[in-house]
């Protein structure tokens, strides 16, 4: 079965939820791999709180004033790295973000969702809520999955796939590199964490050995958890559209494909994310306790086990930009990518 069909039937399953956030920052930042680094090694697309600075500590959900994500008491932050086109003759231009499917539900009239992500927070799967105790990420916690400096197929990350997008609903057919081809409704990026928390460690050192990943990837139940990381936590997801289509007569004509990650990775195997937990008080253990499925735990007009805002009041938080650089436009090299570039006429 299609993964859109799934997505269109969820409301039938328990203790999920799915929920947009509009971009809060687009600039070279990373407060958990450089903290304090003012500018950080490669450009990242944010969303969330707007608590999000070089050198984030403590408890984020009781530092930000607004969030750009549906629900009002999450002021969490997720990153990823952002996507750059590769002309012929050497340039780069930042590939833009297009809202995923079916998250507004305030009618045509509505504004859109400023590009960002889909964010999840599933315990089993979209077909039932399995029957273990989630515990919720605490104040303090953060994480990250993937690598940039992975360079092979062998060293990629299950959960960590794309899906050449024929239209706004297609699921299924992921792969762990970019598309060979130019794809008729963008790219979609897709970052599946880990689950299994090791009970003690709110971060570590590598920003990833508290965690233990036993995931599947397509929003299958993850495996169980060892011994040495006993405690299950929700199994965090995101989706991000990148909306190639602009760019689909500009293929090189040698055929290769010509989309790179901010830090030049032209395969797609280090694609990689970070999370910031920040949800207020006991929000998002309230929602993973409670029996509702996406919508159905609180969207304008559905009063649930969640606050939400409007479309319009997520799109106006934003992050004042700390790195002054340009990342839009054609660029003569990635930003803080130095590398000889050659120009044709």
């Amino acid at each position: 079965m299609k993964w859109y069909l799934l997505l269109l039937q969820a409301g039938l399953s328990q203790a999920g939820l799915r929920f947009g956030c509009s971009t809060v920052s687009i600039q070279r930042l990373d407060p958990l791999v450089e903290p304090g680094n003012i500018p950080s090694a490669h450009v990242h697309q944010i969303v969330g709180g707007n608590a999000f600075n070089a050198t984030m500590e403590g408890d984020i959900g009781e530092k930000g004033t607004c969030t750009t994500c549906a629900y009002t008491e999450d002021f969490s932050n997720y990153w990823t790295a952002a996507l750059y086109f590769k002309h012929e003759n050497g340039s780069y231009k930042r590939v833009p973000i297009y809202p995923n499917a079916q998250l507004g539900t305030e009618g045509r009239d509505a504004p859109e969702i400023k590009g960002g992500m889909t964010i999840y927070y599933t315990q089993k799967d979209f077909g039932g809520n399995g029957d273990k105790h989630i515990t919720a990420f605490q104040p303090g916690f953060r994480m990250t999955v993937g690598s940039p400096t992975v360079t092979t197929l062998d060293g990629t990350t299950p959960g960590l796939r794309y899906t050449c997008l024929q239209d706004i609903l297609t699921r299924g057919s992921e792969t762990p590199d970019f598309p060979k081809k130019p794809c008729p409704a963008g790219i979609m990026a897709i970052f599946h964490f880990p689950s299994c928390w090791d009970g003690k460690n709110l971060d570590s050192p590598d920003h990833q050995s508290h965690m233990y990943n036993t995931v599947k990837g397509a929003f299958q139940e993850a495996g169980p958890c060892p011994a040495s990381h006993p405690v299950r936590m929700p199994q965090l997801a995101y989706e991000t559209m990148w909306n190639t289509t602009g760019f689909n007569n500009m293929w090189p004509k040698n055929g290769e494909q010509p989309f790179v990650w901010s830090y030049s990775d032209s395969k797609g195997y280090g694609t990689h994310a970070d999370y910031v937990f920040g949800w207020k008080g006991d929000s998002l253990q309230r929602a993973m306790n409670d029996s509702c499925m996406f919508h159905k735990c609180g969207s304008p007009g559905v009063q649930g086990v969640l606050k939400t805002q409007t479309v319009a009041d997520m799109n106006k938080c934003s992050v004042q930009n700390t790195v002054m650089e340009d990342t839009e436009g054609w660029l003569s090299e990635l930003p803080g990518q130095k590398m000889p570039m050659k120009f044709t006429a």
